[in-house]
């Protein structure tokens, strides 16, 4: 009983059904596998690029932390009310320095107003002819 059972079992193994068999399953299985590692890749990738999310966005918070502190302190109203509103605080003295286009020095120009309302092309005509522009 023995040897027909070892000559069934050798001859079941060392069929080449049970060769086609065995083979068709390792490639399922080695596909599986391929398949699951291809899937454990992406997770990884999409939890690293969220990661990296998470850090800009904490960063901009802590920025964002940082303008709303400046901007809720005194130092920040008082530099906005000195420069927009034009405020000065209580025993303080403005001083204001005009420019000298402010201060009523008109600038004049070497060609009288009317040049200016010439074509342009009759600007360059003069131009090249060397002659003056007429008044």
């Amino acid at each position: 009983m023995q040897k027909q059972e070892k000559s069934f079992l050798r001859r079941f193994f060392g069929s080449r059904w049970f060769w086609v068999a065995a083979f068709i399953i390792a490639i399922l299985v080695a596909i599986g596998f391929a398949r699951a590692y291809y899937q454990n890749y992406k997770v990884n990738t999409e939890i690293k690029n969220l990661q990296d999310q998470i850090n800009r966005l904490e960063y901009k918070k802590l920025e964002s932390m940082e303008i709303l502190k400046y901007v809720s302190s005194d130092a920040f109203i008082e530099e906005k009310a000195r420069n927009e509103l034009n405020l000065k605080k209580p025993g303080e003295n403005l001083l204001i320095i005009k420019s000298a286009s402010e201060s009523g020095q008109m600038v004049t120009t070497t060609r009288p107003v009317e040049k200016n309302l010439l074509k342009n092309y009759i600007k360059w005509w003069y131009y090249f002819l060397h002659k003056e522009l007429p008044n």
